[in-house]
């Protein structure tokens, strides 16, 4: 099931200038330290999900497996984006406590 707050999220963190999408640019941010979050399509290939996993653990960052590609695209404004930084670590604390069942009533 979405969690439309999770899109809501994810919309005003990109009214905010606060993501990053894209394999290469998300890829680039989080060798910075500058990603807290990293949210992939789940109908992304495979491929991709283990290689943003691998890149993920290697520098600490929580990963997590959401939406598809056309409700995460539209989400944050774009056309055809699998994966998508979130740079804020408010909105990306926020956005974890929703995906991890932190908001049960709502």
């Amino acid at each position: 099931m979405i969690n439309k707050k999770i899109l809501g999220l994810l919309g005003l963190c990109a009214r905010a200038g606060k993501i990053t999408f894209g394999t290469d640019s998300t890829i680039d941010e989080i060798k910075k330290k500058k990603v807290k979050l990293v949210i992939v399509a789940e109908d992304s290939s495979n491929r991709t999900k283990e290689k943003l996993k691998k890149i993920c653990e290697t520098y600490n960052v929580y990963m997590m497996i959401y939406g598809n590609i056309e409700e995460l695209s539209k989400s944050i404004g774009k056309i055809n984006k699998a994966i998508i930084g979130v740079k804020d670590i408010n909105l990306a604390s926020e956005i974890k406590r929703i995906y991890n069942g932190g908001e049960i009533i709502g």
